[in-house]
């Protein structure tokens, strides 16, 4: 796989997918101004342990303070239980197990739109979670182009997240990115204003109603709360399926295995989680003076956790840089962990699993296309592809 990160373009700050490792598992960038943390016991201390180290990053980056209220990804306890319960009968694994039979409709109508010569980002792994999910909330799918405009403008810079001493050329990304959220918030909010005026049977409607210690939510509490779900409910499903599916492309022996028993389908999913996986990092912030991996960190500090690199810690993982459907246990943290842990994670691989076998059913022959590459999102912070042009037939 080291040739092939190179090959594909994959960020270079993504070492760990040359099969690298870092002088240290916990270190200072000075750059940055931020502390990054690539162990796998480092990291699991660290999305385990909320008042040590809380979520709420946004309160050192003064731009983005606007859309913490209600941002579920910004909150620590107690607000974060109390946000999250709100949801959560959602996406209990009856509520997602019923949603199966939909997800396999949606994905059949896409896959039979498909042509010899596809593209598996804009023809199944983008539209097949952003339907789902926009139906669930209750926006409308076709307003899809919108959303993919508004979200390749968060996640569009090539060049690590700092906090100290921006170039110009990370300023105006930042403003940029800022603005693609801004539209996508104001979009929200007009959906959340109907919603108080006409209820419906959707994610939307149950917010509005929603009390939280007898208080109904903000219009912007409820907005923050919608963005997280609608972004964070497409983007991973993308990326996991376009991961997923190159992985198994790139060892034939592992597609041959799965193929010839669709029971090891969702291990091929967990593993390609493992092997590229879809949120390279997550931030965290310390509230005191604490040591991590047996270095001193100061409090009020912003850390930089690459789960991806965890998932290719050889403490935790033997042979990290084999992509091996039949490892077990597996406990990689593509996910996340803790009271953080992935809220959509079992529609995601739900969706997965359909989908991956969906395709396996109707096309024998798939494979990536040899005459056109794959291209990989730019961002350091997320690996996925952007397109992956296949051949059916």
């Amino acid at each position: 796989m080291t040739a092939l990160a190179d090959t594909w373009g994959i960020n270079a700050a993504q070492f760990w997918l040359r099969g690298q490792r870092p002088d240290r598992e916990v270190g200072y960038d000075e750059a940055t101004g931020m502390w990054e943390v690539h162990g796998y016991p480092e990291i699991l201390r660290a999305l385990s342990d909320p008042a040590t180290f809380s979520s709420h990053t946004q309160r050192l980056v003064p731009e983005a303070r606007g859309f913490s209220e209600g941002n579920l990804t910004q909150l620590d306890p107690p607000d974060h239980q109390k946000l999250r319960k709100l949801v959560s009968h959602a996406f209990t694994p009856k509520v997602v197990a019923d949603l199966e039979p939909r997800i396999a409709e949606i994905t059949v109508e896409l896959l039979g739109q498909m042509q010899d010569r596809a593209e598996l980002v804009a023809d199944l792994a983008y539209p097949l979670p952003v339907i789902v999910i926009a139906e669930l909330l209750g926006v409308p799918a076709g307003d899809r182009d919108k959303f993919k405009r508004w979200v390749d403008g968060m996640f569009n810079s090539t060049n690590k997240v700092s906090i100290k001493d921006r170039s110009p050329e990370d300023e105006a990304y930042f403003a940029s990115a800022m603005e693609q959220v801004g539209e996508l918030a104001n979009y929200l909010t007009e959906h959340v204003r109907e919603r108080r005026a006409k209820p419906r049977e959707d994610l939307l409607s149950k917010l509005v109603e929603a009390e939280v210690d007898g208080v109904r939510l903000t219009d912007a509490e409820i907005t923050n709360f919608g963005m997280v779900l609608l972004v964070a409910g497409h983007i991973t499903t993308t990326m996991l399926l376009g991961n997923a599916l190159l992985c198994l492309d790139a060892h034939p022996d592992q597609c041959a295995m799965v193929r010839a028993d669709r029971s090891r389908v969702p291990a091929a999913i967990e593993e390609s989680l493992r092997f590229l996986s879809p949120f390279a990092a997550v931030s965290r912030v310390t509230t005191e003076e604490t040591e991590l991996g047996g270095v001193r960190i100061p409090a009020d500090q912003m850390l930089l956790l690459w789960i991806a690199a965890a998932n290719r810690d050889p403490r935790q993982f033997a042979d990290p840089n084999v992509f091996d459907v039949t490892r077990d246990p597996n406990p990689q943290l593509g996910f996340g962990r803790g009271i953080h842990f992935c809220l959509g994670a079992p529609l995601a691989r739900l969706e997965g699993k359909v989908a991956l076998n969906l395709l396996l059913d109707r096309f024998p022959r798939l494979r990536t296309d040899p005459d056109r590459a794959p291209r990989f999102l730019p961002s350091p912070n997320m690996t996925g592809v952007s397109e992956l042009p296949l051949r059916l037939r």
